[in-house]
């Protein structure tokens, strides 16, 4: 038997998804000269010498990864490449652990929103200078509320929530790169009357929906562009200026046959530089309620351009050297590259939009999202294949200029079905093509079983040479949307708090307002039927182990913790009360709840601090009304 039939009796388990495309893919490989030693299976790949990527214990990773937890609502943060998750940042979702969407603290965070109970985070993404990650902010969506949430990296807690009015249903999100990152850039995905106030719920041709540039500071909408079809992925160049993104459904249908009739969608292209220029002269309006300038983005608006390219295109990635956005066809099996130094003649009018086209590979079947090895390679996630394909982009625009040249340069199978993929470093200036984390959609037989739902599918592979090498599986809940990696030495996270820190500058100035000193006091403020018990925690005791309410009182807990010693942290658990909060060490935190039911009511330290830990308790005395 071949070498070629073994790697098709041996792709075993993945009959299921795509037998037929993988002889069709393979047969086009051989054809063209790529040869059956490029497509190397899974089988194939283990068995190719390991790359050095153990982390033993005690040792420290050399990447900080963050993930997207989808349906979650949260953030993880994982040590890449020993794939070890680190910690989980509660952002859109209730967190039991740290009492996020519990404390005052949170509450306060995510504002308007904080009654949602759900969120779906989809794209994390790090704030930038001069085309390098910063390691100050990370930045998410929240496409189930329409929300974008920006983290801080010190603490790693979420400070800023904001709800982005006029859209529904933030999706694509990405940063400006240079000089800084002043604007997180947003797409909302799902179009809406304008204004969505109960008019024109029957007409879908009034539809319409938006790109959003939110002020990374202040996270504040600074400007809104209203554009033609739904709103996909997007990203930045690294000049300032130019933005793109995918845009499908460019028919404005509203089911799945309607948003299909069209050969081709777009990539739209907008002009900040434009945009800014007419919000400073005044040049827009405002919708409904909101004070946001709103900006006219349509087809043959000095704003926009609208470059054809196959329909419902998906990912939107630029190439860390700053020369080529690419979109990946999803429905197509190609990826168009956009060359960026030729938008400024297309914004002039001096070129046709398909002019700016100056490669499309056909890579497989699904592309979904591309990243990069600063090497001039090029790593596309195929869906329908269950495969990544490494591409030369030089080389696919030799090929598209009529040479006769082949740009693939491997094929690794990855289970099953990947979605987003990411190699270190590969959003700035600085990608070093050392790993590739994919995130695939099924796990299928790969792991354990656990009842229908399945875990989800982690894979790092090694990039650093000619070919990829698979090192790792790691199951993941709920969905691993997407990922982004920094080396450690970019991120100082802190190791205790700062008394002053602005995170709890609310809950200092009530106190300070009560006339307390958060460090040394110990006190009940009764102001009517509000409660406010100011305490301090040293491991393992409270500053006070009982306080007396009255039935019917509204009680804020307000605790302190004076330790000292990183990693020391306590809780705060009010027990049959639905309340308790982390407090790590020098941090303040609040929470507020009703006392309504009379008697004895315990509270306990739920998070381990001293061998006398499960002592660490004091009682709230509730006296009938």
């Amino acid at each position: 038997m071949s070498e070629k039939q073994n790697d098709v009796k041996n792709l075993g388990r993945r009959h299921f998804l795509r037998n037929s495309a993988v002889t069709g893919v393979a047969g086009a490989g051989l054809a063209s000269g790529f040869g059956t030693g490029a497509l190397m299976t899974s089988r194939q790949a283990q068995a190719a010498e390991k790359s050095a990527i153990e982390v033993a214990p005690g040792d420290l990773d050399e990447y900080y990864g963050f993930w997207s937890g989808g349906q979650s609502g949260e953030v993880r943060v994982l040590g890449v490449p020993s794939m070890r998750e680190l910690m989980r940042i509660p952002v859109f979702n209730v967190d039991s652990a740290t009492g996020w969407g519990i404390t005052n603290e949170s509450r306060e965070v995510l504002g308007d929103s904080a009654h949602f109970l759900n969120g779906d985070s989809h794209h994390p993404h790090i704030s930038m200078k001069d085309g390098s990650y910063d390691g100050k902010y990370l930045f998410i969506n929240d496409k189930a509320n329409t929300r974008v949430a920006r983290i801080r990296l010190d603490i790693m807690k979420t400070d800023k929530v904001i709800t982005v009015p006029n859209v529904q249903a933030i999706h694509g999100l990405r940063l400006q790169k240079v000089p800084y990152t002043k604007y997180v850039f947003a797409n909302a995905e799902l179009p809406i009357p304008q204004i969505n106030d109960g008019r024109d719920l029957e007409s879908p041709e009034k539809y319409a929906t938006m790109f959003n540039g939110i002020d990374a500071e202040s996270m504040e909408v600074a400007w809104q562009v209203i554009v033609d079809g739904n709103l996909d992925n997007t990203d930045a160049d690294y000049t300032g200026r130019f933005v793109a993104s995918t845009c499908y459904n460019s028919e404005m249908g509203m089911t799945l046959p309607e948003t299909m009739r069209a050969e081709r969608d777009w990539v739209v292209v907008f002009d900040v530089e434009a945009i800014e220029a007419a919000v400073k002269a005044g040049d827009y309006e405002t919708l409904g309620d909101s004070d946001v300038p709103v900006l006219n983005g349509r087809h043959g608006t000095r704003f926009t351009r609208y470059i054809p390219v196959p329909k419902n295109p998906h990912g939107l990635n630029t190439s860390p050297d700053g020369k080529y956005f690419m979109a990946a066809g999803k429905l197509s099996p190609t990826v168009s590259i956009i060359a960026i130094d030729k938008l400024s003649e297309l914004f002039d009018d001096a070129i046709e939009p398909r002019d700016a086209v100056v490669g499309e590979p056909e890579l497989g079947l699904g592309p979904l999202h591309t990243t990069f090895d600063g090497r001039g390679n090029a790593y596309t996630t195929l869906f329908i294949d269950s495969q990544i394909a490494k591409w030369n982009i030089a080389d696919a625009i030799r090929a598209y200029n009529g040479e006769d040249v082949n740009y693939l340069r491997q094929k690794l199978d990855v289970h099953y079905q990947p979605g987003h993929n990411h190699a270190s470093l590969t959003e700035s200036k600085d990608a070093d093509g050392k790993w590739l984390v994919v995130l695939s959609k099924f796990s299928k037989d790969r792991f354990l079983p656990v009842g229908p739902l399945h875990p989800e599918n982690d894979q790092l592979i090694d990039i650093s040479g000619e070919q990829m090498k698979l090192v790792h599986d790691g199951p993941t809940y709920a969905e691993p949307h997407d990922c982004i990696l920094l080396r450690a030495d970019q991120l100082t996270p802190s190791r205790i708090w700062s008394r002053d820190d602005p995170f709890f500058a609310s809950t200092r100035k009530m106190a300070e307002d009560d006339g307390i000193n958060l460090e040394a006091d110990n006190k009940v403020i009764r102001d009517g039927n509000k409660v406010r018990v100011y305490m301090t925690s040293v491991a393992p005791q409270f500053g006070m182990t009982e306080f007396k309410v009255k039935q019917g009182d509204e009680v804020t807990v307000v605790l302190t913790n004076m330790d000292k010693v990183e990693d020391l942290t306590h809780g705060f658990c009010m027990v049959n009360h639905g309340v308790q909060m982390e407090i790590s060490p020098q941090q303040t935190s609040s929470v507020t709840f009703m006392a309504n039911k009379p008697g004895v009511h315990w509270y306990y330290c739920n998070w381990f601090c001293h061998a006398m830990h499960m002592e660490m308790t004091g009682r709230m005395l509730v006296e009938k009304a």
